[in-house]
């Protein structure tokens, strides 16, 4: 078996030409997505939908829309070096304690704080399992689901964590649209000049600190930027590039696979950002006409009145099932992805050595069932889910200034010559950057 981390001259491939054939090597965005549209949507997103009405709709398709140039960024950086997203960080400027850089230990402590929102997304899926079968608790339930989604990851390999994020997406997807088509059908039926409300730019007090933990938490967040250049990694497309060299074959090669991970980041921007506005949509013509917020227990009840009141009575149980199927992409895709990372921390910390694929393959097995106990551990104490699930969208929106500062850094110092962006790329890039720093500026002037 190849180390996907490791590049060397023996894995080189010449990367696909056509559209169709570059749809063969699409696979990193899929697992994204996975983990994008859950807690986020399900949660948060309707959350913001229920509170503010349809003048927030701007604010979760900004979320989805302003930050993919920096992961753009960040993840042809990977391609042309092979390094991770542990060992980009380590090299920004700042003191060093120990053998890791302040941006690494920053990672961990704030990596930790997100065990409460992925704890929250254990809650959820717990009280679903509750709600069909009653006679078991909601705290067994959480480690009964932290147990099996341990026992589909701890062995996961690429292939099988990318086909089981796609399977999850369809199914899901196909579940909210559905639900979407049948509200005209009732009650809560919405016009177009609703939703063209919602695309002012308007942003009332009381939903600013909703709308702040939506933009952290919706669209690819940072830690999910992170996340997805592991992905291209075990993908291959820095392996099939292979080691920098100054030759135009070398330079051609990483050329085309870097075209091939922007088809796959635009189209899983394009699945999430359709999905998520279908899920704002859901939140602001039912739960905010009907006049209810989704939170503590009552959480998923109140969630599946956009579904019930579209379909039918009935229709719970479908909800139920996809509910689960949403939460459960996101603790899926989440769990495949923590592995990875905590262990790149640990080897720029000094603890492992992430270089040894054996080494670094043992940890990834081991956190696969450390991470999800962790996650119950702190549902089954804490058991606010909407609140849980919420703070983290916050973290990971200082998690996302710390990719933007990583971004700049490596656009400005650590490009190389022969991958100068042009102008139009970099205004996409600035647009980007300016747009999180306005809105989270922004967000926390009009919240104090």
């Amino acid at each position: 078996m190849q180390d996907p981390y490791h590049l060397s001259g023996e894995s080189i491939q010449e990367p696909p030409v056509t559209f169709f054939s570059k749809l063969k090597h699409l696979g990193p965005g899929f697992i994204l997505s996975a983990t994008i549209v859950g807690s986020g949507e399900l949660i948060a997103t309707t959350t913001l939908g229920a509170r503010a009405g349809f003048i927030t709709f701007w604010v979760i398709i900004a979320s989805c829309l302003v930050k993919v140039a920096v992961q753009l960024e960040f993840a042809k950086h990977t391609i042309l070096t092979g390094e991770t997203s542990m060992a980009i960080l380590n090299k920004l400027p700042g003191p060093v304690w120990g053998k890791a850089n302040w941006t690494v230990w920053s990672m961990l402590v704030m990596m930790a704080l997100k065990f409460l929102q992925v704890g929250g997304i254990v809650g959820g899926v717990a009280i679903i399992m509750n709600i069909g079968f009653p006679d078991v608790s909601v705290a067994i339930w959480s480690f009964v689901i932290a147990i099996f989604v341990a026992l589909l990851i701890f062995r996961g390999y690429y292939q099988f964590v990318e086909k089981g994020s796609l399977i999850l997406i369809a199914v899901f997807t196909l579940f909210t649209f559905s639900s979407l088509y049948f509200l005209k059908y009732t009650p809560f039926d919405f016009t177009w000049q609703e939703v063209w409300s919602g695309l002012q730019f308007q942003l009332p007090k009381e939903a600013v600190a909703v709308a702040i933990a939506a933009f952290g938490i919706t669209g690819v967040s940072g830690e999910e930027i992170i996340y997805y250049n592991y992905w291209c990694l075990e993908k291959g497309y820095a392996r099939y590039t292979g080691p920098r060299e100054d030759k135009e074959a070398w330079k051609s090669r990483a050329r085309g696979w870097i075209n091939t991970m922007y088809m796959d980041a635009v189209s899983a921007m394009v699945l999430y950002t359709v999905v998520t506005g279908v899920f704002y949509l859901l939140g602001a013509a039912v739960l905010n006409a009907r006049g209810t917020i989704p939170q503590g227990y009552e959480m998923v009840e109140t969630l599946s009145a956009m579904y019930t009141e579209s379909l039918g009575a009935w229709a719970k149980t479908i909800f139920l099932i996809g509910a689960f199927m949403v939460l459960f992409s996101t603790l899926f895709a989440s769990l495949a992805s923590w592995t990875r990372l905590f262990t790149d921390i640990f080897g720029r910390i000094g603890w492992i050595d992430f270089g040894d694929m054996h080494q670094r393959r043992k940890w990834v097995m081991i956190l696969a069932w450390v991470v999800p106990l962790v996650w119950a551990l702190s549902f089954v104490f804490i058991r606010l889910p909407v609140i849980m699930v919420l703070s983290g969208g916050i973290v990971g929106a200082l998690i996302l200034f710390l990719v933007v500062f990583s971004v700049i850094y490596i656009r400005y110092y650590r490009a190389d010559p022969a991958f100068i962006p042009g102008k139009i790329y970099d205004v996409a890039l600035w647009l980007s950057i300016l747009s999180i720093a306005f809105v989270g500026a922004y967000g926390l002037f009009r919240l104090f």
